[in-house]
């Protein structure tokens, strides 16, 4: 058989599918593999590119792959659209994968180890956890008002729901919505104890990693975002700056642009939603202190001045992820800026 030089693997559950071709373009292998089949397909092949879109399990069949001496690429999905002809097939898919991989424009994910993997699905578990809990704190919060017992928005006031619901002299609450309720009230505490014992592997994580404790000393960047930014980001220079990096996160305005007019609207929110999420929030705690009295820099005093609450916001979180990436490339730790003003 002539030799390949570049495969497109499309992955799947169950059925995997292969386009090969030779170096002068030609399709040499198109065929369908069962998951028993495919690592002894490429076990007997001779060293070539591998083109993978970045998916479930793209990672650990990377890094299978990759032991057998071959050069493998994954890709993200939506940049791979284009290569696409006509109707979608896995014939279709793996022929576009194959095609986009050679292409010098195209950008590349880099692949995780099963050490890095870990540290995400950490994050990923304890992040499911708050939100089973937010939800099941909701929906208490929801059927009690129904019987006329309001409380507040936080966990905080949750507590109280929960010492009511355990109040069997109060007469507001039916014996069978009381079962019911402390059932929720059950899980909310179960999930708590999940999410404490979470936060502390965490914390102790960080605390033995020296780059992770350096992002804590940005003002607003806790365990949890410094945790979150080195389990997502494995090479900060592969980013040419740091607006790249905020772009990444999604965090920069969304360009529709033409004709020389130049027309940007709301944050595109794009890439990694969990790490976009946590600045923002990161961000919020930030101007909350400096309501309490905290000297901001001059710049945020000056948005908050004249723009919404939740802009100056996202500008901060934007601000703070360029300075993550700048000590992710450059080393350091965060230095307030001399010009400092209060709310």
């Amino acid at each position: 058989m002539e030799k390949i030089t570049t495969i497109g693997l499309d992955l799947a559950k169950t059925v995997f599918q292969i386009h090969a071709i030779a170096a002068d373009g030609r399709v040499i292998v198109r065929r369908a593999l069962r998951r028993s089949q495919l690592l002894d397909f490429f076990r007997n092949l001779d060293s070539c590119l591998v083109g993978i879109e970045a998916c479930a399990s793209a990672h650990y069949w990377a890094n299978a792959i990759s032991s057998f001496g071959h050069t493998v690429k994954l890709m993200p999905p939506a940049y791979v659209k284009a290569y696409l002809k006509r109707n979608k097939t896995d014939a279709a898919d793996a022929e576009a994968i194959c095609e986009a991989v050679t292409r010098p424009t195209m950008r590349f994910v880099p692949i995780k180890n099963s050490q890095e993997l870990a540290a995400g699905m950490v994050l990923k578990t304890r992040e499911l956890f708050v939100r089973q809990r937010t939800q099941t704190a909701n929906a208490m919060r929801s059927h009690l008002a129904e019987l006329g017992i309001i409380g507040a928005t936080g966990m905080t006031s949750i507590a109280k729901l929960i010492s009511i619901l355990r109040d069997m002299e109060d007469s507001r609450l039916p014996s069978t919505a009381r079962s019911a309720l402390l059932e929720m009230a059950e899980q909310i505490e179960k999930l708590t104890v999940r999410i404490n014992s979470l936060d502390t592997q965490i914390v102790n994580a960080v605390k033995a990693d020296d780059t992770a404790r350096r992002l804590t000393s940005i003002p607003g960047v806790g365990p949890i975002i410094a945790a979150s930014t080195r389990a997502a980001v494995q090479d900060p220079g592969s980013f040419r700056t740091g607006r790249d990096f905020a772009a990444w996160i999604g965090l920069t305005p969304r360009s529709h642009s033409s004709g020389g007019k130049e027309r940007l609207g709301h944050i595109s929110k794009r890439g990694n939603k969990q790490l976009r999420t946590l600045l923002i929030v990161g961000a919020t705690s930030v101007l909350k202190q400096a309501r309490r009295g905290l000297p901001l820099p001059a710049w945020i005093a000056a948005l908050i001045s004249r723009r919404p609450y939740k802009v100056a916001a996202v500008a901060l979180a934007n601000r703070m992820a360029r300075t993550i990436w700048a000590l992710l490339v450059k080393g350091g730790t965060y230095e307030a800026p001399a010009l400092m003003a209060r709310m």
